[in-house]
C-alpha cells in the first residue's frame, strides 16, 4: 500500500483564543491569554496526529482560494503530509471556525461551513485514494456534495480494496441518519461521540446504541465519552471501556478527532482493540493539555510511553 492512512472529508482552518470568560457586549474588548491557529476538523485533525504518529497519511479534502486554505496546506505539508488529494475550489472559502474556549473547556465557535460541503471524489480517482492500510472518513453530514450514495459508493471502493475503514461524523440529530446509513454498511470501526449517537439514536444506554448502528451494517462502534472514556462493542460481542487519562486540560477541541487517529495507529502496530483503545485515549488526552487541535501529541514513543505511565480517571 502507498499509504498507511489517508483522511478524507472536513478540513478547517482554526483561529482559537484562551481563556475565554464571556464576549464584551458592542464594541468591547476582552483580554486573554493565548490566541494560535491550527488545521482542524474531523479529517484534518486526525490526518496531523496520524502523521506524528508515524503514519504515511494523504489528506483528501477541499479548500478554496483564499488565505486561511494556503496555511492550511502548508501546515499540513509541514508536518509531511501528502496534499495531492485536497481540492483548491474556485467561488467558496475554506471551511473556518473562530473557537472561544473557556475555563471549563465548553467551546463556543462561529464557523464557515465553506469548501467541506463543496468538494467532490469523482469514481477516477477512487483507486488512487483507497491504495491505503486504513482509510478514514471524518465529517459525515457535514460533506454536502458527497453525503450519501457518493459516500458510499468510496467507502464501498476502499472496502473492496482490504482497507480497515473507519468513519466519524457530524450529527445533531435523528434527520442526519440518512447520512450515517450509506456509509455504515462498508464501515469497520464507527467512533462518534456519545451525543452523536444519542442524536442519530435517541437511546441513552451505551450497549443499545451500540446494537442499533452493528445492525445498520457497522463491524464496531467506539464511542467517545469525554471525561468519562471510551466505550467498545464489536459484532462478536466484545464490549468494553477504557477510562480516560488524568489530565490538566486546557482545551478539548478535537480530542475526538484526534481519537481516531491513535485508534488507528494501534491498529496499525498489531495493538489489540483494547490497547488501540487505550493510545486513542492517550493521544486525546495529550490534545486536551494543549490549544488547538493536535497540540499535545509529539510522536508515538511518546504517546505511548504517556499512555504507560500516566494515571486514569476514578469515579
Amino acid at each position: 500500500m502507498r499509504y498507511d492512512y489517508v483522511s478524507v472529508g472536513f478540513y478547517t482552518f482554526d483561529c482559537l483564543g484562551w481563556p475565554v470568560s464571556d464576549i464584551p457586549p458592542g464594541g468591547g474588548t476582552s483580554f486573554v491569554d493565548e490566541i494560535t491557529l491550527a488545521v482542524s476538523g474531523a479529517a484534518g485533525t486526525a490526518a496531523i496526529v496520524a502523521a506524528k504518529l508515524g503514519l504515511r497519511t494523504l489528506a483528501v479534502g477541499g479548500y478554496g482560494c483564499d488565505m486561511m486554505g494556503d496555511w492550511a496546506v502548508t501546515r499540513l505539508e509541514g508536518f509531511g503530509i501528502d496534499t495531492s488529494g485536497l481540492q483548491r475550489l474556485q467561488g467558496v472559502p475554506t471551511s473556518s471556525s473562530i473557537v472561544l474556549t473557556r475555563l471549563d473547556g465548553s467551546r463556543p465557535a462561529l464557523h464557515v461551513k465553506g469548501a467541506t460541503g463543496h468538494f467532490v471524489v469523482e469514481p477516477a480517482d477512487f483507486d488512487r485514494i483507497t491504495d491505503t492500510r486504513v482509510f478514514h472518513m471524518g465529517g459525515v453530514g457535514l460533506m454536502d456534495a458527497m453525503d450519501g450514495p457518493r459516500n458510499a459508493a468510496l467507502m464501498a471502493h476502499a472496502k473492496a480494496r482490504g482497507c480497515i475503514t473507519t468513519v466519524d461524523i457530524f450529527a445533531g440529530s435523528a434527520s442526519d441518519l440518512p447520512d450515517i446509513d450509506a456509509v455504515l454498511p462498508y464501515t469497520d470501526y464507527f467512533i462518534p461521540s456519545v451525543e452523536e449517537a444519542h442524536a442519530l439514536t435517541g437511546l441513552t444506554d451505551l450497549d443499545q446504541m451500540a446494537t442499533f448502528f452493528i445492525a445498520r451494517g457497522a463491524g464496531a462502534c467506539v464511542f467517545t465519552l469525554g471525561a468519562d472514556g471510551a466505550y467498545y462493542r464489536d459484532r462478536t460481542g466484545l464490549t468494553f471501556r477504557i477510562p480516560a487519562f488524568a489530565v490538566d486540560v486546557r482545551c478539548t477541541c478535537g480530542c475526538g478527532d484526534v481519537f481516531n487517529a491513535g485508534f488507528a495507529a494501534g491498529l496499525l502496530n498489531g495493538m489489540s482493540p483494547q490497547e488501540s483503545v487505550r493510545l486513542a485515549q492517550a493521544s486525546s488526552a495529550l490534545n486536551a493539555t494543549g490549544l488547538g487541535s493536535q497540540a499535545g501529541v509529539v510522536s508515538l514513543p511518546e504517546t505511548l510511553a504517556f499512555m504507560r505511565t500516566c494515571s486514569v480517571q476514578t469515579a
